[in-house]
């Protein structure tokens, strides 16, 4: 006859061959582990969120341009939150491409700018009303563009920047 303790251990002995074999199987229906260096690779990126087509002006709000007119002079004073990237001058680029002619231009067309491919590859003609949807949230009509500029929420900021940027130089 085994003593309390002896019959333990077999027990424990047991338990931690169960658990050591339970990973084995006949390959049918269980996932292994991942390897170490599975473990170690990056997550994948998420796909980027699908953009409005080219055309589409619809803005989140569904405001539209036509409802605000436009004061070229509040505009300048509205463009002071872009001057860290962006000038009006013809040629002259920053960390983004110069606007000048920017309303009516395809997008991506600036010679010797280093676009996004997404910006590059969007099909956009900057129209008036394809500006204030953009300037609204840049990166849903755009996803993967390089500009980190979060948009101006206010449409009559928005309609006030295109009249100014529409304006000669």
């Amino acid at each position: 006859m085994m003593s309390i303790p002896a019959k333990a251990m077999l027990n424990v002995g047991a338990l931690c061959i169960m658990v050591l074999t339970a990973g084995c199987s006949d390959g049918e229906s269980e996932e292994t582990a991942p390897t170490q260096a599975e473990a170690e690779q990056p997550a994948a990126t998420p796909p980027l969120p699908e953009a409005p087509p080219a055309d589409d002006t619809t803005t989140l709000t569904g405001v539209t341009l036509a409802e605000f007119p436009g004061d070229a002079a509040a505009g300048e004073a509205v463009f002071i939150q872009c001057q860290t990237c962006h000038v009006r001058e013809v040629g002259v680029n920053r960390i983004g491409p110069s606007l000048a002619g920017v309303v009516g231009r395809a997008a991506g067309t600036i010679p010797d700018f280093d676009y996004s491919p997404a910006n590059a590859n969007s099909g956009i003609t900057w129209t008036p009303e394809k500006l204030f949807q953009y300037l609204e949230n840049p990166q849903r009509v755009v996803p993967g563009t390089k500009m980190i500029f979060n948009g101006i929420p206010d449409p009559q900021q928005r309609a006030n920047l295109i009249a100014w940027l529409g304006t000669p130089a």
